[in-house]
């Protein structure tokens, strides 16, 4: 249920409706927006007297909510979510571009990869060290060490880190990483998300490979519920009947994200087509449906990538799509 309050409401005023509210037995989660104040009620409202709240004198309008996912919800939020991460900001027309390798292979390439992305105006620093791979056979990160390596590389360039996690016996190895990632194979994985929702850091949580939409925003809501309400929603691509690509993007989940909910929505365009040539056609369709970021993978040497080379852009290929998109942007905002 979602209490709309009337311009004018004393903080006062306000606080008493919620201790009111609380005194049900209900959450209320509280957003003070440009335009409104909105109560978000939590739990079964089913015996909650509308037209007793209506009647307040304070109260513009009350309105059910049924969809199940509450605190990701638009109506909840009406106002665009921003995340400031290190400096940097996303969401409410703030573009972040992130970039790095599919795997840390040694201190010399994320270093190097490091400051090259940075130089062509990347905002965060993307990087493999725990790797959930198809084959037991194939390279499956450098773990522990290899955070440790995206460390130095932050200290050396400044750039936030983004790094994914993929069991909650991992999550120690997490305190210093900015931003943790869960995984399309973890989007699913409800103890991981609520012990997610616990820590401080923000979540960039992966579409699965076979999930929808509201799947998608119902897992952001686990580790919403659990306190921590810095999401990031990211679109890689789903599996569907076509070959020529790796997954297939699915472009219309940005607006419809947008529409659903006030998280910050971004495209893996790297993931979602697993060819290195068509990541920027994807990437500046992206830019051009709202997305408010990207996350690329780049390589300083594809053909040797111990991870998904082949969908990897070389640094001088990544310096030429961040020149694009900043186009398709200032064409879009005219």
């Amino acid at each position: 249920m979602i209490v709309v309050l009337k311009q004018g409401a004393s903080e006062q005023q306000r606080g008493d409706l919620i201790e009111w509210i609380k005194s049900l037995g209900l959450d209320v989660h509280l957003s003070i927006g440009k335009m409104q104040t909105v109560l978000g009620l939590i739990g079964d409202t089913a015996t909650i007297d509308t037209e007793l709240i209506e009647g307040l004198a304070i109260v513009e309008s009350v309105m059910r909510v049924t969809e199940q996912f509450k605190k990701a919800n638009r109506k909840f939020h009406s106002d665009d979510s921003i995340f400031e991460i290190g400096g940097a900001k996303i969401g409410d027309g703030n573009f972040m571009m992130i970039a790095g390798p599919c795997s840390v292979e040694s201190e010399e390439q994320i270093c190097a990869i490091a400051e090259s992305v940075k130089a062509s105006g990347a905002q965060m620093l993307r990087g493999g060290a725990y790797k959930p791979r198809t084959s037991p056979y194939d390279f499956q990160g450098m773990r522990d060490e290899g955070i440790g390596l995206l460390l130095k590389a932050k200290k050396l360039t400044g750039l936030p880190i983004v790094t994914e996690i993929m069991d909650l016996s991992h999550l120690e190895h997490f305190s210093e990483v900015d931003v943790i990632q869960v995984g399309a194979r973890n989007m699913q994985n409800m103890e991981l998300l609520k012990q997610l929702g616990r820590t401080k850091q923000p979540i960039l949580l992966k579409r699965g490979l076979s999930s929808t939409l509201k799947e998608l925003l119902l897992s952001a809501e686990y580790i919403m519920a659990g306190g921590n309400e810095q999401v990031i929603l990211c679109e890689r691509g789903i599996r569907t009947f076509e070959t020529a690509t790796r997954n297939t993007c699915d472009i219309g989940a940005v607006p419809v994200l947008k529409e659903l909910s006030h998280l910050p929505v971004i495209v893996d365009p790297s993931h979602a087509c697993g060819i290195a040539r068509y990541v920027k056609p994807l990437t500046l369709a992206a830019v051009a449906a709202g997305a408010d970021g990207i996350i690329v993978e780049v390589h300083n040497n594809p053909e040797k990538a111990m991870c998904d080379g082949p969908q990897s852009l070389k640094p001088e290929q990544f310096a030429e799509l961040v020149k694009s998109v900043e186009r398709v942007r200032e064409a879009i905002s005219s």
